[in-house]
Order: structure tokens, then C-alpha cells, then sequence
């Protein structure tokens, strides 16, 4: 097994990957660091943790999305596949309710009041 150093939020981390699989970690890595930086410039949200926690989500998010919209295209005819494709502001639409409901269930100080 070999080890990459990686940046995520610009922090190293040293992480264990199987032989022939260092681009599509780096690829992993680079979504989440995109969507942890993404959360953070927002300004809304300061602590490491809380930024990947909802960052977890998102993504957790997509894969969602992506594996509702392959199973419906899976049993749709081609018109409806179009139709029925998840759209770009749906998904930004979920992630500002999803940041108001962390907010207001997070209080100042990170935790669950």
C-alpha cells in the first residue's frame, strides 16, 4: 500500500492508498477539498469540523442524486430522462436549507443545544 501526503483545507494529511488508485484518490481529495473551501469562503461556518461535516453531506448529497436519477433512467423511456434530471439550483436550494437547519440546531460554540 502506498502513502500520499495531501492538502485539505491546508492541512497535510498522510493517507494509505492501494497501488494503482492515486488518481482517483487524488480526485476524492480534491472534491473534498473543493466543497470543504467552498463551505468556508461562505463565511457562515468557521470550525474544521462543522465544515466537514456538512461538506460530508453534500457530497453525501450528489451521490444521492446521481444514484435517484440513474435508477430513474434506468426504468424511463429517453423524453423522461431528460425530465427527470436533477437540476444545479435544486441541489443549491437543498444545500442553504441544510445549512440553515445546522445553524439553527448548532449553537455558537459547535455543539447541539
Amino acid at each position: 500500500m502506498k502513502q500520499i501526503e495531501v492538502q485539505i483545507l491546508q492541512q497535510s494529511y498522510l493517507l494509505a492508498c492501494p497501488e494503482g488508485q492515486e488518481a482517483r484518490l487524488l480526485d476524492a481529495v480534491e472534491r473534498v477539498d473543493t466543497a470543504m473551501t467552498q463551505i468556508r469562503d461562505t463565511g457562515k461556518v468557521r470550525a474544521r469540523d462543522r465544515i466537514a461535516v456538512l461538506a460530508a453531506l453534500n457530497l453525501a448529497f450528489e451521490v444521492a442524486d446521481r444514484e435517484t436519477a440513474a435508477a430513474q433512467a434506468a426504468h424511463a423511456q429517453p423524453a423522461e430522462v431528460l425530465a427527470s434530471a436533477p437540476q444545479e439550483s435544486a441541489g443549491e436550494e437543498r444545500l442553504s436549507q441544510l445549512l440553515l437547519r445546522l445553524d439553527e440546531a448548532l449553537g455558537d460554540d459547535g455543539r447541539v443545544s
